[in-house]
């Protein structure tokens, strides 16, 4: 393996200074999430505040027709028009403004023209230091834009490709702007704090020339700490450590309010810092002179892939991601390959398929997740096996070697040796099933409109669910609430709420791994929905009419299978040993006996980690097995003794019946009902994948929490002829 300079610079180093260095890259890796998460929110914030503001004033203007005259020839002083034009004009146009500010519309345009404004007034009017504030806001804005939380951000794309006039020029000199200006607008702002606290904390004289160009009165409360002010002034100038000096100018402003020093533009200045503060002090500065030494804080590349390990890892399901997340800052090459170029949020699956969600909710782009990360390959293919001889993974014809191999390979529907189920049967476990669920459930509805003979009109209405945990309660509560809520005015042949929903479990109880009490409140949770629940009661026989149960026929053109799963065919491929379920048996580090260097995890696992038990197939347990392989493949590269065998910890089981219905359990502590509602929902909003799923999710389970509708119920995808009744085209 071939280490470049900076690698062996920070492997050499003496500990103190090693871990000095792993502490800048925290603090450096900190610093990009705050800037990526917290800077687009802040950014809105200030456009929020500075068009109220002047949107404000733009109404007072308007309004107050005694200052008319005053304003007409203080504030938009034109001499060759009557006074209450211009005066009329200017607060129509400052009302204006600040609108598309706050949409984030044109917004280089419109800070240009309050940029223009605020500087008009500070020198031809009235010198204020928010004035001033106001002016270095604006600026930002006209060099950097909006930010991705604006309309400007989410029109730029189609603008900069359009037919429309000087709409592609004006886009490319918005982006030339920021490009060529942003490091020097960044060193001007750093120049002028600095300047303004030196001066305070100096105690000097500002030059008439320079008196509206200085805040000096609102910094003046630092002056009792002079000591502060001026070594924040010179870390700003010299842009040092110029972020933490802004949280500490920012957090005494804050001190100085709790004690009642309050001063006008306090706001102003703390958003002025916050620019420092979030985006850092720009390529002009000692900060990014340090960081192109020492390019491990800033999460740059510091190691060549030229002749290092190859990490293969097979599917990117919760295991695989986590995995290759954990192995972006070690020197190997990892490829990632999987059979879709997206990664599933399984757990909310069934909400795709009862309409509540779309597919893009609850799926990201594997390549947009690392697309910043140099060292990780994602392939998109379909694995057919393993040659564990020459180390080679085969994709058809095609052959990837590795050096370690990480299987993460989940799992598909198990019938139980009875696939002949399986086409009247549809599973949920990819987002072609929960389409397909989608269209077997809305059709049935569409049908039952149609439908003219009682028996089959009943048959159409019937709902059979097969299986009994998390998957098969949350779908008959969801496909309860669809009758029941949303469309009772959309058929006029039947009442939707008609439907019945029967839940068949094999087991004494609901929900098997969670405690007995939680089970009989889910089970009771259902039965208010509606949904028959039907415990230790066996399927004999499913076909395309209905289904056989403890002997007796159930009519039902629609029957879903939430039963059981299989693993993939990860045993056969590495020819090792498996239990009834396919799964592989693992060693103690979840490697494959005999293959020291093939690690498999998730549901393609058998692992007796959790205190002597198997670990269960849910996302925190193959999370927690990628981050734990990803440590093991850490140590051996760098000849660190191996590490405890794994051990799986259970954060809780979590399931939801209904609006306001949920059971949670968590090391003991029972939680059901609304409050187990509120707490899923917000555990499965912060797994899941992009603020953009993050803030779909929520804003569809809101509007049809408040409205009882759902998502647009599209029929789409086709496997053949819907089963009875009429088949649309």
């Amino acid at each position: 393996m071939s280490l470049n300079t900076n690698d062996r610079r920070l492997r050499f180093a003496p500990d103190g200074i090693r871990w000095l260095l792993v502490l800048m890259g925290i603090i450096g890796a900190v610093y990009r999430v705050m800037e990526r998460s917290v800077g687009p929110v802040a950014g809105l914030l200030i456009r929020l505040w500075l068009a109220k503001v002047f949107f404000v004033s733009g109404i007072l203007k308007i309004f107050d027709l005694s200052i008319a005259p005053y304003l007409s020839n203080a504030a938009y002083p034109v001499p060759w028009v009557e006074p209450l034009s211009p005066t009329y004009l200017g607060a129509a146009i400052q009302m204006l403004i600040p609108v598309l500010l706050a949409l984030g519309l044109a917004t280089r345009w419109a800070a240009l023209y309050m940029l223009i404004l605020v500087l008009v007034v500070q020198f031809n009017y009235l010198a204020l230091d928010i004035n001033l504030y106001s002016a270095v806001l604006f600026g930002w804005f006209v060099i950097c834009g909006a930010g991705p939380l604006s309309l400007d951000h989410l029109l730029a794309r189609g603008l900069g490709d359009t037919a429309l006039p000087f709409a592609t020029a004006l886009t490319r000199l918005a982006g030339a702007v920021t490009q060529y200006l942003k490091s020097y607008y960044q060193l001007v702002v750093r120049l002028w704090l600095g300047l303004a606290l030196l001066v305070v904390s100096l105690g000097a004289a500002i030059p008439v020339g320079l008196a509206k160009l200085i805040p000096e009165k609102s910094l003046a409360h630092f002056a009792p700490t002079p000591t502060m002010a001026l070594v924040c002034a010179l870390l700003l100038a010299f842009g040092f450590v110029a972020r933490p000096a802004a949280l500490v100018l920012i957090m005494a402003v804050a001190g100085m309010h709790i004690v009642g020093a309050v001063g006008p533009a306090d706001v102003y200045f703390v958003m002025t810092l916050a620019l420092v503060a979030l985006y850092g002090p720009g390529n002009l500065s000692l900060d990014r002179l340090i960081l192109s030494v020492l390019p491990q804080i800033s999460g740059r590349q510091i190691f060549s892939l030229e002749g290092a390990p190859h990490v293969v890892i097979v599917g990117a399901g919760f295991g695989g991601l986590t995995c290759a997340a954990k192995l972006t800052k070690t020197p190997v090459q990892v490829t990632l390959i999987d059979r879709h170029n997206y990664h599933l949020f399984q757990p909310l699956l069934y909400q795709v398929a009862t309409a509540s969600l779309s597919p893009a909710d609850i799926a990201a782009t594997v390549r947009g997740l690392f697309s910043d990360y140099f060292n990780v390959r994602v392939l998109l293919g379909q694995v057919t096996g393993v040659d564990t001889v020459q180390q080679e993974v085969l994709i058809g014809k095609r052959r990837v070697p590795y050096d370690y191999l990480v299987l993460a390979t989940g799992a598909s529907h198990s019938y139980f040796g009875r696939d002949d189920w399986e086409p009247h049967a549809q599973g949920l476990k990819t987002i072609d099933d929960a389409e397909e669920v989608r269209r077997r459930v809305l059709s049935a509805f569409e049908r039952a409109e149609a439908a003219e003979d009682p028996a089959d009109l009943q048959s159409l209405l019937t709902f059979v669910i097969v299986g009994g945990g998390p998957t098969g309660v949350e779908l008959a509560g969801a496909v309860a609430e669809l009758a029941r809520y949303g469309m009772e005015k959309e058929f006029h042949y039947f009442d939707p709420a008609s439907a019945r929903v029967v839940l068949v479990q094999s087991a004494p109880r609901l929900l098997p791994t969670f405690p007995e009490t939680l089970s009989e409140k889910a089970k009771r949770s259902l039965e208010r929905l509606g949904v028959k629940v039907m415990l230790e009661s066996r399927v004999e026989h499913i076909d395309q009419e209905g289904v056989r149960i403890n002997g007796e026929r159930l009519a039902s053109r629609t029957v879903l299978w939430a039963a059981g799963v299989v693993a993939s065919p990860a045993a056969r491929w590495l020819h090792a040993a498996a239990d009834r379920s396919g799964r592989v048996k693992v060693e103690a580090d979840l490697s494959v006996t005999g293959l020291p260097n093939v690690f498999v995890i998730g549901d393609t696992a058998l692992a007796n980690a959790w205190k002597g038990k198997p670990v269960p197939g849910l996302a925190p347990a193959a999370k927690q097995g990628g981050a734990y392989v990803a440590r093991t493949i850490r140590r051996k590269l760098q000849g660190q003794p191996a590490q405890p065998p794994f051990a799986y910890h259970h954060m809780g089981s979590l399931a939801t019946i209904g609006r306001k219905a949920a059971v949670a359990s968590f090391n003991g502590v029972n939680v059901s009902g609304a409050p187990a509602w509120w707490l899923w929902g917000l555990i499965h909003v912060a797994l899941l994948v992009g603020l953009r799923n993050r803030i779909s999710v929520m804003f569809n389970w809101f509007w049809a929490y408040l409205t009882f509708k759902r998502g647009t119920r599209l029929i789409t995808g086709d496997k053949g002829p819907l089963k009875g009744g009429i088949n649309p085209t």
